[in-house]
């Protein structure tokens, strides 16, 4: 098994979405990225720590390659915008990979590259590839926020688009 650290926004969409990929186990909310030690969810949201809301997890590559899982990182949230995603706007919102080895980055690098030059997206990918430094796990309120709120207006709203999204492109990835 191999550890991954990603951020794309809220860490209720991401982990929504991660938790249900074949392959993928041991999806945690959580922060990285800042300089404050055992941040909370309130601090995080003040945009102030550095931290970004991001998931981690482990993966097994026999089953899912890296570049897979970026793929559907790339495909399920917007990578184009800086410190944002729709409704939510600070640099805890950021998008970004937190590489925990050489070949992460090489592999994130290459395939940030590979987007812009065929223009994928509309505008430039503004993803950052950061090395991974220390996780810190959300409070327990925060895992399976999805699948614990699914009516709550922000899940009704945010995360079910984009988990229909990725069930729409990626339905052969998702667990049985």
């Amino acid at each position: 098994m191999e550890k991954a650290t990603i951020g794309s926004g809220c860490f209720w969409c991401t982990e929504a979405i991660f938790s249900r990929i074949d392959g993928i186990q041991d999806v945690y909310p959580g922060y990285s990225g800042g300089k404050i030690k055992n941040p909370s969810y309130r601090e995080v949201c003040k945009g102030t720590t550095g931290h970004a809301e991001c998931i981690q997890f482990l993966y097994n590559p026999k089953k899912i390659f890296f570049e897979t899982i970026l793929d559907i990182f790339f495909e399920t949230h917007d990578p184009t915008t800086l410190n944002r995603q729709g409704g939510d706007i600070g640099t805890q919102y950021r998008s970004v990979i937190f590489y925990h080895t050489e070949e992460q980055k090489i592999i994130a690098d290459k395939k940030i590259k590979y987007f812009n030059e065929i223009k994928k997206f509309k505008n430039e990918l503004v993803t950052q590839i950061e090395p991974y430094e220390k996780f810190y796990k959300a409070e327990i309120e925060h895992h399976d926020y999805f699948k614990n709120n699914p009516s709550q207006p922000y899940c009704s709203f945010v995360i079910t688009p984009k988990v229909k999204k990725f069930i729409s492109k990626f339905s052969e990835k998702i667990k049985k």
